[in-house]
């Protein structure tokens, strides 16, 4: 799942993106009451552009998968609830991941879950390997997913502490004495083999091991099984590589596109599951590599006449346009593409000006005549994705024109 805030506008000078990452494996329970420590909504200093949030073993068992195929699951429903009134809308795939084009760049976003238990390494490292072989966008004229200029790579990859007794561990963690542990870490060793893996960064593991807990608690699992605490969720990323500057390579200005790691941690406060969520929030700076959207929508030249309203908007040259792409009117605080509260196919009731500029007429008649700001999303069929997204507005009011008895037409509002 993936939020993006709609406020930030565009421009070509370097900019900056705040992305916070959430990984958690809720072990199918239902979602808590407060979710403002894990989505730092309590920080007055943060604002976040980009919220990417991946969630392990939700609703596993039968009656919710049942109940998920007729109605939205209870934990998107519920993220969702905090972050549109903040003017963040979703973005959720069934699939392990997304592929974004931030600015001209490609952003993957991978949500993972490996397997379990200590005897598995060599299977977590294979699946590691098998998943990114696997995302070959094919149809989409996307890269290789290496190609990508960041990967994000999260989730309860149930890598664990070799060696090392259940009591040494524990009282490692109470002493807040993680360095042994770090030596021991599955993922930590393998990276330092692994050529493929010691790409991904990964922040200082700052933290206790998020697992594995009782449920409702703090207390390490105190079970017949008394499982030894790990640190199986994780917050990877991988930068691609740049080419060297050479005589005839020149160099790239720095940073033209880099990530930053803010912040790595596990918050403890949330007790549902035997896992304990892990978030890292990041800086991208990047200096973007379009000029401007593929769609510009221009709510500033909006008017209404009787129960339609004109639609104006502008496409780059290079735009993929389709007879089935769509433009959907929302209000502000939407929570999902199909939200609108209405739409029109920018092949009907269309008029073009230029080759870059067309207005469409969109019914309005059974939008409430209320003081809500809206918005306009231009949706792509070829891409299957949002291209361009209008600044909040407000409808502007209609009028009509009447006949008064002396013949003299009458404008009325």
């Amino acid at each position: 799942m993936a939020a993006v805030n709609l406020r930030k506008p565009t421009g070509l000078k370097v900019r900056k993106l705040s992305i916070h990452v959430v990984t958690w494996n809720v072990a199918s329970a239902a979602p808590p009451l407060d979710l403002n420590d894990l989505l730092q909504l309590n920080n007055q200093d943060l604002n976040m552009d980009m919220y990417v949030i991946g969630l392990q073993e939700m609703n596993s068992g039968i009656i919710n998968r049942l109940s998920d195929a007729a109605f939205e699951d209870p934990w998107s429903s519920f993220f969702m609830d905090v972050l549109s009134p903040l003017n963040l809308i979703k973005g959720n795939k069934g699939g392990v991941n997304i592929c974004l084009k931030v600015y001209g760049y490609y952003v993957s976003i991978i949500n993972c879950h490996l397997p379990p238990h200590m005897s598995k390494n060599d299977q977590r490292l294979e699946h590691f390997d098998r998943i990114l072989e696997m995302q070959n966008f094919e149809g989409h004229d996307i890269p290789n997913i290496l190609d990508h200029d960041l990967i994000l790579w999260f989730g309860d990859m149930n890598f664990r502490i070799e060696d090392f007794g259940l009591h040494f561990v524990r009282e490692s963690i109470k002493n807040q004495c993680y360095i042994h542990l770090w030596e021991k870490d599955q993922l930590s060793i393998a990276k330092k083999h692994d050529p493929l893996l010691r790409e991904f960064q990964e922040g200082p593991l700052l933290f206790p091991p998020t697992y594995k807990f009782d449920r409702n608690s703090n207390d390490y699992d105190t079970s017949e099984k008394r499982r030894k605490p790990a640190w199986t969720d994780r917050i990877l990323w991988r930068l691609k590589r740049q080419s060297q500057a050479g005589p005839h390579i020149p160099r790239l200005p720095a940073p033209y596109f880099s990530l930053s790691l803010r912040s790595y941690v596990s918050h403890m406060v949330y007790s549902i599951s035997d896992h304990k969520p892990v978030t890292g929030t990041f800086d991208l700076e990047l200096k973007p590599l379009v000029s401007a959207p593929l769609i510009t929508l221009m709510p500033e030249s909006l008017w209404t006449m009787e129960n339609n309203m004109v639609v104006s908007y502008s496409s780059a040259p290079d735009f993929p346009s389709s007879p089935w792409d769509w433009i959907g009117l929302y209000k502000v605080g939407m929570r999902h593409i199909n939200d609108y509260v209405s739409y029109v196919w920018v092949g009907d009731n269309q008029i073009s000006f230029s080759d870059n500029l067309n207005q469409v007429y969109m019914d309005i008649s059974a939008i409430p005549k209320t003081a809500d700001q809206c918005l306009l999303c231009y949706f792509s069929n070829n891409l299957h994705s949002v291209v361009g997204i209008s600044k909040p507005f407000q409808i502007p009011p209609r009028f009509f024109l009447r006949e008064d008895p002396l013949g003299e037409a009458q404008l009325q509002f």
